[in-house]
């Protein structure tokens, strides 16, 4: 942050707060911020804290929030100052913190202290003693095995990190599906919306009922009579069905493909074809602002095996359907009414699949990763440790089954014994703001592009976040500016940052509540799981120097991969790695870097991957649509260029021509035919921008070096504003 071009705190005046933001009360605003500052800390923190409690109402113009925060911390070295700071007797009050009060004595011994100060000692003993840490978490989250595991964690030869809860056998849906600790089947799991009805009463579903319902479909999809173990396809948006029919095949023993509803039919064929799915749920539109989005015609066009559709309308009779495909009324009258409310879940082996995810790859064809039934357990402690969802929470984050973050919502919600919050429409909008208000949403999760149009519609505005304990950001790299705009609309409550991936299961960096959180940072690996820097030779960093470069994970790490479906595991993860205490390094992709005061900064994908709008897509895939878009293209390279501040990483198309003596035709034109190209792809990607280019920087093995791309892209934007 640039924090030396802003004015300390002592040095503003009611005329810059005039300046900042006509038309309020400056020299009542003056006044106060006098006051708290005779009544403040020396500390920079603990200054900026007393201003958030004191003065920093959700009302207040952000402009006056930037100055004050900024001139909080003007002049000061720290590359990351904190924008929040734990409080002792919340931080006590955490799932952590809870624990260590009641056993820090005897899992850390006399250096135990408090739950703040010895955080990073916990995190140490979850890398130094997984059998006791884990045992910890799951008897606190009640995790109930059919079979114990022999223990939790053994040396083994068929799996690079080791062999997790080996002879262990559970069922993960069925987990969700009983009660928590401290909890009961007749508390809220599933609380939702549908777009157009923000003025109504909230619909609320029980533990209880949310059983009934998973069991009837489980019935339903054994009257299919499909082999045990068969894939069943997911693509239809995150609503309360998609979630219900989610843990029946999970509970029936089936396993869940999961194909985001943005997708092309292209896509969906792709995916359907990989996984060889018997079957596929989907609806016959999506409802967005009134307008109708042909879904099931997407999935016909695949050719998509035999498909349940549930109308989008409710019980609005669905046309057109193909021969073998079923209504969702018909699917579930297929069960014999006795069995309707019970279902005795499937108990697999916990390597067994439940799932199968994608992510792209380098090659261009998505990468299918199984989660087994290990994989919902990570995802659930990681909300456990680091987002604190615990038992009465209310957990909201717009996402969708096709991406992890989608069974991470049901598993991290159920598991902890919380209530999931599902909005049936767009978040961009009001009508998600007002739902998060009536639905009392404590955690709320996001990617930051959905924070950034909160901030320039402004739709947020007079809506009461006041329940929202924290927030969570995951997807992209987030903008300081943005997410200090966020915090300020639940009265400075913590953004956790959240970075990890789909084979993981979860993140691999994160924040904590327990400690000090500082926009668009990490303050801490993720419990369980050590990572390095390399260096420019692909050598680990000594842990917990300062760094920057490609970023790589301890190969133990419970929950993550193990196999892929269509590609070489060990190739893609761990061949030409280093090793480091004897093992294989575990390659990961992202540059990051390690700041001098202990934080973690991202810096985008290390390979020919980039994340473009939270969706993490190959180059090659984009660039042979964008080959075809003129017959004057010799070759594009398409890059992910973060923006200027900080924030989600725009695509640029660097393009080459034939005929390179020509002048270059119009660029808008261009960019406007790629655009229409790309929605082929999905119709969330954009160009941001074109950019001509005698040749691409290649390898001598004539690789193109995106990097060096992006870097040039990067450095001239840079010196456009400066001359500003």
């Amino acid at each position: 942050m640039a924090a030396a071009s802003h004015k300390p705190l002592g040095a503003i005046t009611a005329g810059d707060l005039a300046a900042a933001a006509p038309g309020t009360d400056a020299a009542a605003f003056h006044a106060a911020l006098r006051r708290a500052l005779g009544a403040g800390d020396a500390d920079p923190a603990a200054v900026w804290g007393e201003l958030c409690r004191s003065l920093l109402r959700p009302d207040v113009p952000f402009a006056i929030h930037r100055m004050l925060y900024y001139g909080c911390f003007a002049g000061l070295p720290s590359p990351t100052p904190p924008a929040w700071t734990p409080d002792p007797e919340e931080a006590a009050l955490t799932n952590v913190g809870r624990v260590m009060e009641a056993r820090g004595r005897e899992l850390l011994g006399d250096a135990y202290q408090d739950p703040i100060t010895s955080f990073t000692d916990l995190y140490k003993f979850s890398n130094e003693n997984p059998e006791a840490y884990w045992k910890m978490v799951f008897e606190d989250m009640g995790v109930e095995f059919s079979v114990e595991p022999s223990c939790i964690w053994r040396e083994s030869h068929a799996y690079p990190g080791g062999e997790w809860l080996p002879g262990a056998e559970l069922n993960a849906a069925a987990n969700c599906l009983t009660a928590k600790p401290g909890r009961s089947s007749e508390d809220v799991a599933i609380v939702w919306r549908d777009e157009g009805k923000d003025s109504e009463p909230l619909n609320f579903m029980t533990l209880e009922e949310l059983r009934k319902k998973v069991c009837h479909v489980a019935n339903a999809l054994d009257a299919l009579d499909l082999p045990k173990g068969s894939a069943i396809a997911i693509d239809m948006p995150m609503n309360v069905n998609a979630v219900v029919i989610y843990l029946a095949i999970v509970l029936a023993g089936y396993v869940v493909v999961s194909i985001a509803d943005s997708f092309s039919a292209l896509a969906i064929s792709t995916r359907l074809k990989i996984s060889e799915a018997k079957a596929i749920f989907t609806q016959d539109y999506i409802l967005r602002d009134d307008k109708e989005l042909p879904l099931y015609s997407r999935v016909v066009e695949a050719k998509a095996p035999m498909a349940v559709v549930i109308s989008a309308r409710g019980s609005l009779p669905i046309k057109g359907l193909r021969l073998n495909d079923l209504s969702w009324q018909d699917f579930l009258g297929r069960v014999n009414d006795t069995k309707v409310e019970s279902y005795a879940a499937v108990n697999q082996p916990a390597y067994a699949f439940t799932n199968i995810l994608f992510s792209s790859g380098t090659t261009g064809e998505p990468k299918a990763i199984p989660w087994t039934h290990m994989t919902p357990l990570k995802a659930a402690a990681d909300g456990w440790c680091h987002m604190d969802i615990r038992k009465g929470d209310v957990v909201a984050w717009p996402t969708n089954l096709g991406w992890m973050m989608g069974p991470w919502l049901v598993y991290a919600s159920l598991l902890n014994g919380a209530s999931m919050a599902l909005y049936n429409g767009s978040p961009n909008s009001s009508g998600f703001a007002k739902f998060v208000q009536d639905s009392k949403v404590t955690m709320l999760g996001l990617v930051p592009s959905i924070a950034r149009t909160w901030k320039n519609t402004d739709c947020t505005a007079g809506f009461d976040w006041s329940s929202i304990r924290c927030f969570s950001s995951s997807g992209e790299a987030s903008s300081v500016d943005d997410y200090l705009w966020l915090m300020g609309r639940a009265c400075y409550k913590p953004v956790i940052e959240y970075c990890g991936g789909t084979e993981i299961g979860g993140g691999f960096v994160t924040g904590s509540l327990l400690q000090p959180q500082a926009l668009s940072a990490f303050s801490t690996p993720a419990m369980g799981c050590n990572l390095f820097i390399l260096d420019s030779s692909g050598n680990p960093l000594p842990q917990d120097s300062v760094g920057i470069g490609e970023l790589a994970l301890d190969p133990i790490l419970f929950g993550s991969s193990t196999t892929l479906l269509n590609a070489d595991h060990q190739e893609v993860y761990f061949n030409g790695m280093p090793e480091w205490n004897g093992k294989v390094l575990r390659r990961h992709g992202d540059e990051f870097e390690r700041t001098c005061d202990g934080y973690y900064r991202a810096h985008g994908r290390a390979d020919d991957t980039m994340n473009l709008g939270g969706i993490k897509v190959s180059s090659i895939e984009i660039e042979r649509i964008c080959n075809r878009a003129n017959d004057a293209i010799l070759e594009t390279a398409a890059i992910g260029v973060p923006p200027i501040g900080g924030g989600p990483e725009q695509l640029t198309i660097a393009v080459v021509f034939k005929d390179q003596s020509k002048q270059v035709e119009d660029l808008n034109q261009l960019k406007l035919a790629f655009n229409m190209a790309l929605k082929k792809l999905n119709p969330l990607f954009k160009v941001s921008s074109v950019a001509v280019v005698p040749s691409l920087p290649r390898t001598a093995s004539n690789k193109v070096m995106r990097r060096v791309l992006r870097k040039e892209f990067t450095q001239a934007a840079q010196a456009k504003i400066s001359k500003i």
